[in-house]
């Protein structure tokens, strides 16, 4: 009886390390992806083009908040380049950010609530650990509409949305 107490408890023991181990690691990648998402967001308040867009994979996508807007890397590189040019970008601060590894640790997806010159928006996305750094995959952009207002948001972008309803209906 003694010796199998023992053993299960070397056991627990073992698995207890392991999983510490497991959460520790990720807390790591926790740290390097909010890092990461802090320097994207100040690379493009800096108006550095090049380190803002390095922080993309090459096959990565952005997502605005105007329904018309998803590009690749590609394209909204070359929507981009005049803002950044101009020294006329956007200024996003997190204030709220919550970021999830997925089992092997090689792919996450954040959510964070972002103070901008459109005040709280929210930035989602996934990012991809590529060649030992952490890259985003996909990233979205929404403007937050306080429940209390949506009627009114509703009231005013309804002209503009139900054209483009009715052309995306006949594709």
């Amino acid at each position: 009886m003694k010796k199998t107490t023992i053993f299960f408890t070397f056991i627990i023991c073992i698995l207890s390390f392991t999983n510490i181990s497991a959460q520790t690691k990720f807390e790591k990648e926790k740290a390097e992806i909010a890092a990461m998402l802090d320097g994207f967001n100040v690379a493009a308040a800096k108006a550095d083009f090049t380190t803002y867009f390095n922080y993309f994979a090459d096959e990565s996508t952005f997502i605005g908040t105007d329904a018309t807007e998803v590009w690749d890397k590609k394209a909204f590189m070359i929507w981009a380049k005049p803002h950044f040019d101009k020294k006329r970008t956007w200024d996003f601060t997190s204030l709220k950010r919550n970021i999830y590894l997925s089992n092997d640790g090689k792919l996450a997806w954040f959510d964070e609530l972002l103070d901008t010159q459109m005040k709280i928006c929210r930035g989602s996305g996934v990012v991809e650990k590529i060649n030992g750094q952490w890259k985003v995959k996909q990233y979205v952009l929404s403007v937050t509409v306080p429940n209390e207002v949506v009627d009114k948001v509703v009231e005013i972008k309804t002209p503009i949305e139900d054209m483009l309803i009715e052309k995306l209906k006949q594709k």
